[in-house]
């Protein structure tokens, strides 16, 4: 089913209002109000505070046993915005730099399109998340119950990828986005004076040897044909102008496709950071916390993607290469069958400017790509309540 033109004019206005209008996080009042609103408008069942914010809307027709869910982000990012738009962010320092603004209309436009003259038999769980970018809001969503009060058969999310081509959709079967942790590495050792280093011991020459056997994680201790990350991105220390620090930390960032190389990293930093202090005869100590899981796509979930993508005649690309950002639709794809799609946003100007850029803006173009995927996705996973 086409989205009508009246409806593309309405997700322009939603989106160009969520744009205006960033919140961030778990702290959604206006967001989430405003997407409850527009829901209980096209007449579909609301519930609100599912998971601190989020919000949940029941699209249902006929008697169809099967249901799936359309997962949309809400959360911004803090940033201040450098686009010269007449939407602009009207709130400082905050701004929709990933998307999430048109992630929220292109399932508001489905939703609406849907209840209007959606042609399927079954329920449509539309599940708007709050906190993607801390990836604490789809776990949120699920500790309260989420997929036990609205089960759905498979769940499905997507996220615009600037610099590629506007109408095209890829995805893969397997792991499509990376896992994060986050490390912090403490060493506490002695000081002492930087004119007689012999008496006392450095943590920045012990932390910069371990920095450097951090980067042999990825590129000799792994299998090569598995693919890691590992990013120091602070160190920091309690020296001054001539002490030697006694303390130092070292924090970062480490990315992998599946739970089984993520262990590993996590293994081999704990070995590395345990054997070099012991050589100094310092302590010290490692936290690793993985915020994001891999995602994980199912066979069955892509299968229907990919043909509901080739339906409304997007170009597609069914086995591309994952990506090593991380996504907490993860958590989801995790609890039930789902796939999570990559759309074009465009390749020129703002729209191609990196994720998370100042600079950058979702496509209206893009619009009605989305909401006519969903709707289709809806209408084919649903025909006669199969």
């Amino acid at each position: 089913m086409p989205i009508a033109q009246t409806v593309v004019r309405q997700m322009m206005e939603w989106r160009h209002e969520f744009h205006r209008h960033p919140e961030l996080g778990f702290d959604l009042p206006r967001t989430s109000a405003r997407v409850a609103e527009l829901l209980e408008a096209f007449g579909l069942e609301v519930h609100r505070g599912v998971g601190q914010s989020g919000v949940v809307g029941i699209l249902q027709k006929g008697n169809g046993p099967r249901s799936i869910g359309i997962r949309a982000d809400m959360d911004a990012l803090p940033i201040t915005e450098q686009n010269e738009i007449t939407y602009r962010s009207q709130v400082a320092g905050q701004m929709h730099a990933c998307g999430h603004d048109g992630h929220m209309t292109m399932a508001l436009g489905a939703a609406k399109a849907l209840a209007e003259g959606g042609d399927f038999n079954g329920r449509v769980v539309f599940l708007f998340q709050p906190n993607e970018e801390h990836g604490e809001g789809a776990a949120a969503m699920i500790a309260d119950g989420v997929f036990d009060r609205f089960a759905v058969d498979e769940v499905y999310g997507m996220h615009n990828i600037p610099g590629m081509p506007l109408g095209r959709f890829a995805t893969r079967a397997g792991p499509i986005t990376a896992s994060e942790a986050l490390f912090e590495i403490t060493i506490e050792a002695r000081g002492g004076h930087a004119a007689l280093p012999h008496m006392g011991a450095d943590a920045i020459t012990i932390g910069s040897e371990i920095v450097g056997a951090l980067q042999t994680i990825v590129s000799r201790k792994l299998d090569p044909a598995q693919n890691g990350v590992v990013s120091v991105t602070g160190f920091e220390t309690d020296g001054k102008r001539n002490v030697l620090p006694g303390r130092a930390t070292l924090s970062g960032d480490a990315r992998a496709l599946t739970p089984e190389v993520n262990s590993g990293i996590e293994t081999a930093m704990r070995r590395i950071v345990s054997g070099i202090c012991a050589a100094h005869d310092v302590r010290g100590s490692v936290s690793y916390d993985t915020i994001f899981p891999p995602t994980i796509n199912a066979p069955g979930p892509v299968a229907a993607a990919l043909k509901a993508a080739e339906t409304i005649g997007a170009q597609v690309d069914g086995a591309c290469p994952p990506k090593l950002f991380s996504e907490d639709f993860a958590h989801m794809a995790n609890a039930t069958p789902g796939c999570f799609v990559l759309m074009g946003n465009g390749t020129e100007g703002s729209h191609a400017r990196p994720l998370h850029s100042a600079d950058y803006d979702f496509n209206d173009e893009a619009l009605t790509h989305g909401a006519g995927f969903w709707v289709t996705l809806a209408e084919q996973q649903l025909k006669d309540g199969a």
